[in-house]
């Protein structure tokens, strides 16, 4: 049996949690279910997830390929405000069905900045929850709903943004 380092399983937990999120809770309008959803799963720790990173948010966006390129699809949503670091990657969905992107950041504690950035542009925060490892929300605007996390990555030790974004 082969054990996964609980360094790598929390990361890939939380995208592919918020991918979930993204998928199962796209016409749902109640923040108290996403709320309970999150927390279950952060304090159960989530032992185990199977696929990687790219794949959990290839499923949540309809079969969508994830770039490395260090480019954003071009159409990604103006009105999502991204923070400032350096772009991983992106990608969209078919027909307009959602898009992603990952941006390496400075740190953890840019969630609040995210947040703050995304409720300034009209976005409401269900679901946030921050700890000393990750740091994870899902914010809901007029015409998206956005899922934020913030993770280090296992393979470099950068602090990694990923957004997830789907129409209302």
């Amino acid at each position: 049996m082969t054990t996964t380092p609980t360094r790598l399983v929390r990361p890939l937990a939380v995208l592919a949690l918020s991918a979930g999120l993204v998928v199962g809770l796209a016409g749902c309008g109640e923040g108290s279910m996403v709320d309970n959803v999150v927390g279950s799963a952060v304090d159960q720790g989530v032992e185990s997830v199977r696929g990687t990173v790219e794949g959990a948010i290839s499923d949540a966006l309809g079969g969508a390929s994830i770039s490395t390129d260090g480019t954003l699809p071009d159409t990604f949503p103006a009105e999502v405000p991204l923070l400032d670091g350096t772009v991983r990657g992106g990608g969209a969905g078919p027909d307009g069905s959602g898009w992603a992107a990952q941006l390496t950041v400075a740190g953890l504690d840019d969630f609040a900045t995210a947040q703050g950035d995304l409720e300034a542009a009209g976005y409401t925060a269900s679901g946030v929850n921050v700890d000393a490892d990750t740091a994870l929300g899902t914010f809901t605007g007029p015409a998206y709903r956005v899922v934020l996390t913030l993770t280090t990555s296992s393979s470099d030790d950068a602090v990694v943004a990923t957004y997830v974004v789907t129409p209302v």
